[in-house]
């Protein structure tokens, strides 16, 4: 039974040719799910564990609510994280430092699961420049996030955008292998209702807010499956979980990043 890919797509829709993702997926029920973030922003930080339910059932994953989750840094900084409800657990004096490695562990269900994630140095999202060109009938907008990228090779980005405040976030990714060291060459495409899969087209007086986060290599290999996955979709791609950097067999990731943070209206 063909049902929306369990992890993280609650809150996200990836694109890369910006579209949902929908997986016909083996039945996998009661398997821990773990999504975990540290940024160099201030405020706590969340682990959200939860399990897998069959694909007959609805998408409501039980919340894993006796969990023992730590937090901890190679400088030596720890904290044993609280539980706040619906699978949540939260920090409340951590603090996410560029540079340093970050080590997840989390004990549950008489199981033990790790991860680590280094936080890359941040790189400065400058500006946001506008672009529009028709698509058929309609008018479509882009937007290219200004930010030079540093000189040293291996630098990865997330970048989201949400529209109007509205809970959904699209989702891509992006290496630095072929403009390393120069100026963003790479736009994000706006939804127009001409797209398959939209419930929204963005129309001047919109307001986008852009993310842009630092990613380290496990996460973007993490995300670049998704993307895979998603386009291999009723191709050749047998669709599969993408590669975890949480051992033990947990589904999820663990990422240690930067975030910058713009806001723009369509004109």
């Amino acid at each position: 039974m063909k049902k929306a890919f369990f992890i993280i797509l609650s809150a996200f829709t990836l694109t890369s040719c910006e579209k949902e993702i929908d997986l016909d997926l083996n039945d996998q029920s009661g398997n821990i799910v773990i999504e975990g973030n540290v940024t160099d922003k201030n405020g706590s930080y969340t682990v959200k564990i939860t399990k897998t339910v069959g694909f007959a059932q609805p998408n409501q994953y039980p919340a894993v609510t006796d969990a023992q989750v730590i937090l901890s840094d190679n400088t030596g900084q720890t904290e044993t994280l609280g539980y706040t409800g619906d699978g949540e657990y939260k920090t409340s004096t951590f603090l996410g430092v560029p540079g340093r490695t970050y080590t997840l562990k989390v004990l549950a269900e008489g199981k033990q699961y790790t991860a680590q994630s280094t936080m890359p140095q941040a790189v400065d999202l400058e500006g946001l420049v506008q672009d529009s060109f028709m698509f058929g009938s309609k008018k479509s907008y882009t937007l290219l996030p200004v930010f030079n990228d540093p000189a040293e090779l291996g630098n990865r980005y997330l970048f989201s955008f949400t529209i109007n405040n509205l809970p959904k976030k699209y989702i891509s990714v992006l290496s630095d292998n072929l403009n390393n060291g120069l100026p963003n060459q790479w736009t994000l495409g706006l939804p127009n209702d001409d797209n398959k899969g939209r419930d929204h087209e963005v129309v001047p007086g919109d307001v986008i807010l852009v993310e842009m986060q630092s990613i380290d290599t496990n996460v973007f290999t993490y995300y670049s499956a998704l993307l895979k996955i998603s386009e291999g979709y009723g191709g050749s791609v047998t669709p599969a979980n993408p590669p975890s950097n949480i051992d033990n067999g947990a589904l999820g990731y663990f990422s240690a990043h930067t975030v910058r943070s713009l806001v723009t209206q369509i004109q």
